[in-house]
């Protein structure tokens, strides 16, 4: 079977997030926002069949979103990913709602962009269906600006992208969303599901995404100023702190993990001492090294320790090494362990270093045996 064109980027011990385009456009929507989901995720974005890469042939006249979603999953099952979370545009939005009722095992969480749980009844959809396949998509594509952006914006590479799709392809997913209609299976969606709502999106105004928050429990309702249809290329940072904070991004990750390996108390501490100043340092250190580097299940929690010790005691860095000592017991280190990764230390770092660095160890593992 032919597979749906795609884009891979992140490390692949990543979670996998799997990101679907409008009608009309292709993986490229996604060019502000990706590169930064796949810091933490796996990002595997997808073209729909006769648009980007994708062959035309994968969809024919009458087609479904569900047949748009096998396709999918079909991709998903070829690169070894099992269960994804899931952000879609428009119709690409169409087909996280239709896995999350029909295939809810495959979904870890959903984001729908941009999009509905119907596209205003049939009658539009085949009326352009028919126009594209009798006219093309020349017509259509000089008007792609209005429907998509606010008055003044564009993005040239997506206009490109829709005068360019194939327009029996692009007539079948007319199709697809002429027959689309989940409003009745809404209240059955139990995926964590997050709407993205352009505020001044014409083709799907906040209203249909409202709809779907209201039906869809626990569902939270996102809606950015200044944005139309085609939120994450006209409103990046918008759409990407709204998918960090709902796909479980860097810093909430991140201050979870710092807590288990550092303890509540230092982490209390921490945050104490906190000032306007040191804020967005502060910030840093949750996001990227806890919220990835921590995270990042290559490595176990004690080999992250005994190298972190290490790369203290190479730097002389002996305040952080005597909180790292604590963090490497918790991570399930014992002192004969902690001793031998610091006899290493003076090989490799000079036996001054590691000197200093016994002297430290050995008053943070005397104080815990006196706490105990």
């Amino acid at each position: 079977m032919t597979l749906l064109d795609h884009r891979a980027e992140g490390s692949a011990s990543a979670p996998p997030l799997l990101l679907g385009p409008s009608l009309g456009t292709s993986n490229a929507l996604w060019d502000k926002v990706a590169p930064e989901l796949s810091i933490a995720h796996r990002v595997v974005r997808w073209d729909l069949p006769g648009h980007g890469g994708s062959a035309a042939g994968l969809i024919s006249a009458g087609a479904t979103v569900g047949d748009l979603a096998d396709l999918v999953l079909a991709l998903a099952d070829s690169l070894g990913i099992e269960r994804f979370a899931y952000a879609g545009v428009s119709l690409g939005g169409a087909v996280g709602l239709h896995l999350a009722v029909h295939r809810p095992e495959r979904l870890s969480s959903l984001a729908v962009i941009c999009s509905s749980a119907h596209f205003n009844g049939s009658k539009p959809w085949e009326e352009r269906a028919a126009l594209v396949r009798r006219e093309g998509l020349a017509g259509l594509a000089e008007s792609a600006d209005a429907r998509w952006f606010t008055s003044g914006f564009t993005v040239p590479e997506l206009v490109d992208d829709h005068r360019r799709a194939d327009p029996d392809a692009y007539a079948a997913c007319c199709d697809a969303l002429a027959a689309f209609d989940l409003r009745d299976r809404l209240p059955e969606i139990a995926v964590p599901t997050l709407l993205v709502a352009g505020r001044d999106d014409p083709a799907t105004p906040p209203a249909h995404l409202r709809e779907i928050a209201d039906a869809v429990p626990g569902a939270a309702l996102v809606e950015i100023p200044g944005a139309s249809h085609l939120a994450p290329a006209q409103c990046p940072e918008a759409v990407l702190t709204a998918l960090r904070a709902h796909f479980g991004g860097p810093a909430g990750r991140g201050m979870e993990v710092r807590r288990e390996v550092l303890g509540d108390a230092h982490v209390d501490r921490a945050q104490a001492r906190q000032t306007p100043f040191t804020a967005r340092f502060q910030d840093f250190i949750s996001r990227y090294a806890w919220g990835e580097i921590w995270t990042d299940p290559t490595l176990s929690r004690r080999e992250r320790s005994m190298i972190t010790l290490t790369a203290l005691v190479a730097h002389g860095h002996y305040d952080e090494l005597a909180m790292h000592v604590r963090a490497a017991r918790r991570n399930g280190l014992t002192p004969e362990e902690i001793g031998a990764v610091l006899l290493q230390t003076a090989v490799y770092c000079g036996v001054p270093a590691a000197n200093s660095a016994f002297a430290t160890a050995q008053r943070v593992l005397a104080e815990e045996d006196g706490a105990s």
